[in-house]
């Protein structure tokens, strides 16, 4: 009976990290090949505003040296933008191996498992505790 029970939640765990690697990858996927409509174009860096209640407590030359900062990544934001469709296919194959690791991992506690109720239904032998001899008179 624990040989069943302890199966079922490893095969239940492994639904649900089946699930759980399906759901990432196609959000990740529609995510980065969706990324250059999603946040428009990196030359939205002048319109850098900190929120009211921030502004406050920040001085005007830190917000003016993160604007030049984030200014000068706009390019180098745009070219990842425009390869990002391209490192979709390499998101799903790292997405797979991350999958096939984790079910090895899984698959091996199973077997863990599986050998630890053997070991222990072997250890407490078929009455549970051990037979005493009695004493010879």
């Amino acid at each position: 009976m624990f040989y069943v029970l302890s199966w079922f939640v490893i095969f239940s765990l492994l639904a649900l990290w089946s699930l759980g690697a399906w759901a990432a990858n196609a959000v990740a996927v529609w995510t980065i090949s969706n990324a250059g409509t999603l946040t428009g174009t990196a030359s939205g860096a002048e319109s850098l505003r900190l929120p009211e209640w921030l502004a406050a407590w920040v001085p005007p030359e830190i917000v003016q040296a993160m604007t030049s900062v984030v200014s000068g990544l706009a390019p180098v934001v745009e070219s990842l933008l425009q390869a990002a469709p391209a490192l979709a296919g390499g998101l799903t194959f790292a997405t797979w191996v991350i999958w096939g690791l984790g079910c090895a991992l899984l698959l091996l506690l199973g077997a863990g498992l599986h050998f630890g109720i053997a070991m222990w239904r072997r250890r407490d032998g078929k009455g549970g505790r051990p037979q005493s001899r009695p004493l010879a008179v």
